[in-house]
């Protein structure tokens, strides 16, 4: 078992598996915690309540229990950078719990980490059964792979209709307030590998504009709908029914975006078909044409 295994079993059995992920990212590991401050949690992330329960768990360890489960320490102090970063295509989406902001100024926070931990529950789960991978968490937000670690021919088709259900499923979620998410998906190359950190954090490590596009693209997005890019609306052709919402100016890239709302699955019967219409009427309009010329 990894130092990031222990960690994240560690925090499992707390409760606390949203945090994983910013204790991998950071390095801390069971060696580590023993040192932890109360202010070192804050940085990490951690709400006040659950720093209290975790300093109390880290006591509750012991230094000797610590010690015996805690792996040697490395020899170096700087791990060897691996060159085995590959470009691919991957479809990434970005979701954000709106109104987050003024939900925590409502709620005590211990109710809102059960409502924050809901959340990226659902969000885990949602996109999970649809191929997707968690990049990170961060805060109220998920970065989400679709093609990586493992490759779909459909991985497009996948983000958006994990996105669909991850609107209905946010919707149903009790919770104080009525929760809503903004979703922005995007696709594009990629460059994707051990570029940073160590175990998982290095699998994270995704470098390209495709996740800032998802992100932007989130960021126009209204509440409870889906926004993507060009390429992914071609990747879909006729799967699901959309909104042209024009070219938008997006932060970061030098012309504007064209953007498309989705808004329902097609009504098209056959995946064939949807897949096919357009390039289907190209054909048809040129036989169409042929035939004409020939008569005359």
């Amino acid at each position: 078992m990894t130092a990031m295994q222990q960690i994240a079993d560690w925090l499992k059995k707390l409760g606390m598996s949203e945090y994983a992920p910013r204790f991998v990212e950071n390095r801390v590991d069971l060696s580590v915690l023993p040192d932890l401050t109360d202010q070192d949690l804050e940085k990490l992330g951690v709400l006040l309540g659950d720093r209290h329960k975790m300093l109390r768990a880290i006591r509750d360890l012991g230094n000797s229990s610590v010690a015996a489960t805690a792996p040697p320490a490395p020899v170096a102090t700087e791990p060897a950078r691996r060159d085995d970063a590959e470009r691919r295509q991957l479809t990434v989406m970005f979701t954000d719990l709106v109104g987050s902001t003024a939900l925590s100024t409502k709620l005590d926070p211990e109710d809102l980490r059960l409502v924050i931990g809901a959340y990226h529950k659902c969000v885990a789960e949602t996109v999970t059964r649809f191929g997707g991978f968690i990049g990170r968490y961060m805060g109220d937000g998920a970065l989400v792979y679709f093609g990586y670690p493992q490759a779909h021919e459909d991985d497009a088709e996948r983000a958006v209709r994990a996105g669909l259900t991850l609107v209905e499923a946010v919707r149903s979620l009790t919770a104080p307030e009525p929760l809503h998410v903004r979703i922005g998906i995007g696709t594009g190359l990629v460059v994707v590998g051990d570029l940073v950190g160590t175990g998982e954090a290095q699998e994270r490590g995704v470098v390209g504009e495709t996740p800032n596009l998802a992100a932007r693209l989130q960021a126009a997005a209204a509440p409870d709908s889906i926004v993507i890019g060009p390429t992914t609306r071609r990747l879909l052709a006729g799967l699901l029914e959309y909104r042209d919402l024009g070219r938008i100016e997006v932060k970061g890239f030098a012309t504007p975006v064209q953007a498309y709302e989705v808004v329902r699955p097609s009504t098209v019967e056959s995946r064939f078909e949807a897949l096919h219409t357009t390039r289907l009427t190209a054909l048809a309009m040129a036989a169409a044409s042929t035939t004409n010329a020939a008569i005359r």
